[in-house]
C-alpha cells in the first residue's frame, strides 16, 4: 500500500503540473484575445477619425510636409455699386391642416451686384413671385418656427431666386418684414 500511496503521490504531481500548464496556456490566449480587442478598438477609432474628418489637419501635416496656415476669413465687402431691390408684399396662407387659417405676410430685398441687373429682375418679377409663392404655401407653422426657421426659408428663397434670375446674380436675401398670424 505504500507503493500505491507513492503512485498516488506521483500522479498527483503529474496532474498538478498538467493542470499549471493549462492554466498558463489559457492565461496566454486571455492575453492573445485582450491585445487583440485593444488593437482592433485602437484602428477602429483610428479609422472613424479618418473618415470623420477629424485626422485631416494629420493627414495634411504628414502628407505635405509642412504646416497649414490658418485661413483668414474676409468679411464681405459690399461695393458701391450694390443695388437692393424690393419684392412686393407676399401674403400667403400655410399649410397647417386645419380649418383655422394661418397666414405668412412676408416683404424681402434682394441684393444685387450692380445697378445694371435691375431691369432683369423686374423683368423676372412674376417667375420670382410665382416661386415664392409655391414654396411659401407649402410651409408649415413649424417650419418657420426660431432662428434655424428662418434662416432655412432665407436659404430656400434665394435659391428660388436665383433659379428664377439666372444667369443674374442675386448676392442675397434680406427679410424686412415677416409677420405670421
Amino acid at each position: 500500500m505504500a507503493e500505491d500511496d507513492a503512485s498516488d503521490g506521483d500522479g498527483d504531481g503529474e496532474e498538478g503540473a498538467g493542470a499549471g500548464e493549462s492554466e498558463q496556456g489559457g492565461s496566454k490566449k486571455k492575453l492573445i484575445l485582450l491585445v487583440g480587442v485593444a488593437l482592433l478598438l485602437v484602428l477602429g477609432g483610428i479609422a472613424g477619425a479618418y473618415f470623420t474628418g477629424l485626422m485631416q489637419p494629420l493627414v495634411a501635416m504628414f502628407a505635405g510636409g509642412h504646416k497649414e496656415e490658418p485661413k483668414v476669413e474676409e468679411e464681405p465687402v459690399i461695393s458701391k455699386e450694390t443695388v437692393f431691390f424690393d419684392v412686393p408684399e407676399l401674403l400667403v396662407n400655410l399649410n397647417t391642416g386645419e380649418r383655422r387659417a394661418t397666414f405668412l405676410k412676408i416683404r424681402v430685398s434682394l441684393e444685387l451686384g450692380n445697378a445694371k441687373d435691375v431691369p432683369k429682375i423686374e423683368q423676372m418679377m412674376p417667375r420670382i413671385i410665382d416661386n415664392f409663392q409655391v414654396y411659401l404655401r407649402e410651409l408649415r407653422v413649424e417650419d418657420l418656427k426660431g432662428s434655424a426657421g428662418v434662416y432655412r426659408l432665407r436659404e430656400e428663397l434665394l435659391i428660388r431666386v436665383s433659379a428664377a434670375v439666372a444667369p443674374t446674380r442675386v448676392n442675397d436675401l434680406l427679410f424686412k418684414e415677416m409677420l405670421i398670424q
